[in-house]
């Protein structure tokens, strides 16, 4: 006659080999997806800001430096109002749109959905090839890469719980929203400096956070087997991480980046 707790056993380890399996496949996708949308970013980025500079001062009317000018599309992304709603555009559909999306889109749909914010980021963060050298931009970018890299491991690995710091941090967030906003009318290299050193250490801690939180939220939902709401969750884990990359970047191109 079978042993019941043999049964058992080797149900339980069999059901566990199982999650640890989709386990890494779901971390693959919010990887994978996190990717495709950074590419995005740096392609739109890029191409935008190759279309907004000409060293043809033909018909230009503003001048970057010696040498370069703005263009037609160059002027209205970077002088007029039209400013104002490129750089607040990502941030509205974080607090606005992303939500509704999650709960009432497809997988598929907030893929696409994530895509698309991907490339409005680029046009957003296009500016910093007007103001930076493509080297340090590049610099930054492989020192970002690889603390992500290491914050993120450290989140998937550690078997501390860090759901109490993510909630501070996430505080930190508002705060930092708040403090930029705020600095776009000062203009205050001091607060400027400090907003960015703040930045660094909450999106690093950020990251490590949101790791383990994609983790943990995966072991607690496997078992259920709704492909798709996991689906979402993955898309949904991408952008946040994807989120923590680009404002660690950002932050620390204020240290590492060499102007024009």
């Amino acid at each position: 006659m079978a042993d019941y707790s043999t049964i058992r056993t080797t149900a339980a380890g069999a059901r566990a080999a199982e999650i640890d399996a989709g386990l890494r496949a779901h971390m693959n996708k919010v990887y994978g997806t996190m990717s495709v949308g950074m590419l995005i970013t740096a392609l739109a980025a890029w191409a935008i800001a190759g279309l907004a500079v000409t060293s043809d001062p033909a018909g230009a009317t503003v001048a970057l430096r010696e040498g370069q000018y703005l263009t037609g599309l160059g002027e209205v992304l970077y002088t007029t109002p039209l400013r104002w709603v490129v750089m607040f555009a990502p941030l509205a559909f974080l607090f606005f749109g992303w939500g509704a999306l999650m709960s009432r889109g497809s997988a598929a749909a907030v893929q696409l959905g994530f895509f698309i914010f991907a490339a409005v980021m680029g046009v957003s963060m296009s500016s910093i090839f007007l103001v930076f050298t493509s080297y340090s931009i590049v610099q930054t970018f492989l020192v970002t890469a690889i603390a992500f890299a290491g914050l993120s491991l450290y989140g998937y690995t550690t078997k501390r719980d860090l759901s109490g710091m993510g909630t501070f941090l996430i505080m930190g967030v508002i705060g930092l929203l708040v403090a930029m906003i705020v600095n776009i009318f000062l203009q205050s290299p001091a607060m400027m400096f400090a907003i960015s050193a703040i930045g660094v250490l909450i999106f690093a801690g950020l990251t490590a956070f949101y790791t383990q939180d994609i983790k943990t939220t995966y072991v607690a939902h496997a078992h259920h087997g709704d492909q798709e709401w996991l689906d979402k969750a993955a898309y949904d884990g991408a952008l946040s991480l994807y989120i923590s990359f680009l404002n660690m970047f950002q932050f620390l191109l204020m240290f590492m980046g060499q102007q024009e």
